[in-house]
């Protein structure tokens, strides 16, 4: 199969959605598919890039909607005549803003379908990122974001809460979806053995006993993912625990409000931040840690709690329908109904380290239902229903059967 790949997303930036597509493209090509991306070009100077005839840039400039994130300004006829050359069969759209409507145009032109992922939940972010974004009508934005997906031919949801938002009365309860959950290239990610010596050196260069219980966050430092409100909760818990530390592994916004936080709270010592940490590298911030915490409300299907389970942490979340598949309340880890809520559990954590480990090892267990063979078969079982079916319309439940069947194979 010939697939391309659109993302408003890509190296060198770093996200959720860059992760996703560069795994899937390493799957599918594993799988003996031939994939190319039509993606934006960067305007990162230090970031330097091996050519890749499989990977079309287009011109760029620079997104309001977030840290590191571009707007694409492609041309549809050399779009087109790239995926020509490519045989492309089936377009795969990771975004639902310019290149996700170019895709559109695209795959009209060539009469190939075209199906779009659904990865944010405009309605957390819209307000965080828009100039006076407090005001404008959370019926306008879901207007806007209809408008947007209402084009492609289907959609995959990445969770429970992304397939209930989408199939909503208000939203397109007719567009044909199925559910495929992130996955993590666990052979990639840990990949890279940490001994018991880098463990010691790593705590040691950040201040971090032996005997200390360490709770940790990874992902953007940005006010959406409700880091400020996370802040408070591990202000309260490290006072309340002597031998408890903190770790925020990330850069964003609002890393500098934290640091003063900390700070004023006399807690500097207790609660760290690393700034950005290569990817490559995460992992061994993950190693040294006993706890994964988030307070994170806008989740569709959180790829940095993916990582924790796979590495053996158990986690502390808000209620939230986005983890719905990956935690299990007294399982490998708990819902908190409130912030206030979190505190206990992440006493309870701390207190019992044979019970955190056991609770780990649970999480370690449910992350291998992520793996990337898995997203690819899935994937594929979806992208074969749907050529199946083109140009005719298909059904989600003939989509959710194919995925369903991936599953059993």
């Amino acid at each position: 199969m010939n697939i391309a790949l659109f993302s408003d997303s890509y190296l060198p930036t770093k996200s959720g959605v860059v992760t996703v597509v560069i795994q899937l493209r390493k799957i599918l090509e594993e799988m003996g598919h031939h994939v190319v991306i039509v993606t934006v070009s960067s305007n990162d100077k230090d970031y330097e890039e091996e050519p890749d005839p499989n990977i079309m840039r287009v011109m760029s400039i620079l997104s309001p909607l977030g840290e590191g994130q571009y707007i694409g300004f492609p041309h549809r006829k050399a779009v087109a005549k790239f995926l020509q050359k490519n045989n492309i069969q089936i377009i795969h759209s990771h975004t639902e803003f310019f290149l996700g409507q170019m895709a559109v145009i695209v795959g009209k032109m060539l009469d190939i379908p075209v199906v779009a992922t659904t990865h944010t939940m405009w309605e957390d972010y819209y307000r965080y990122y828009l100039f006076m974004g407090e005001l404008i009508p959370r019926r306008l934005v879901r207007k806007m974001v209809k408008t947007m997906y209402k084009k492609f031919y289907a959609l995959i949801n990445v969770s429970k809460k992304a397939h209930d938002y989408f199939t909503s009365p208000f939203c397109l309860p007719k567009t044909p979806s199925a559910i495929i959950p992130n996955a993590i290239d666990t052979q990639k990610f840990i990949g890279s053995h940490v001994t018991e010596e880098d463990k010691v050196a790593l705590r040691k260069s950040l201040g971090i006993a032996e005997t200390d219980r360490v709770i940790i966050c990874v992902g953007r430092v940005v006010e959406e993912k409700r880091v400020i409100e996370l802040a408070d909760v591990l202000i309260r818990v490290v006072r309340g625990r002597d031998n408890a530390k903190a770790l925020f592994v990330g850069s964003g916004g609002a890393l500098e409000i934290l640091k003063e936080k900390v700070s004023e709270a006399g807690v500097a010592d207790k609660i760290l931040f690393t700034g950005f940490i290569d990817w490559r590298k995460v992992h061994a911030y993950y190693a040294i840690s006993n706890i994964y915490v988030t307070a994170s409300l806008s989740e569709m299907h959180s790829m940095t709690v993916l990582e924790a389970l796979s590495l053996g942490l158990p986690a502390v979340c808000r209620r939230d329908t986005s983890f719905s598949d990956t935690i299990f309340h007294g399982v490998n880890g708990y819902f908190a109904d409130s912030d206030n809520a979190m505190d206990s559990y992440l006493y309870a954590l701390i207190d019992n380290p044979e019970m955190c480990s056991q609770m780990g090892e649970k999480g370690r267990e449910i992350s291998k239902r992520f793996t990337l063979e898995k997203h690819g078969k899935r994937t594929v079982a979806f992208y074969n229903a749907v050529l199946s079916a083109w140009p005719q319309k298909i059904q989600s439940k003939t989509l959710e059967g194919a995925v369903k069947s991936a599953d059993q194979n």
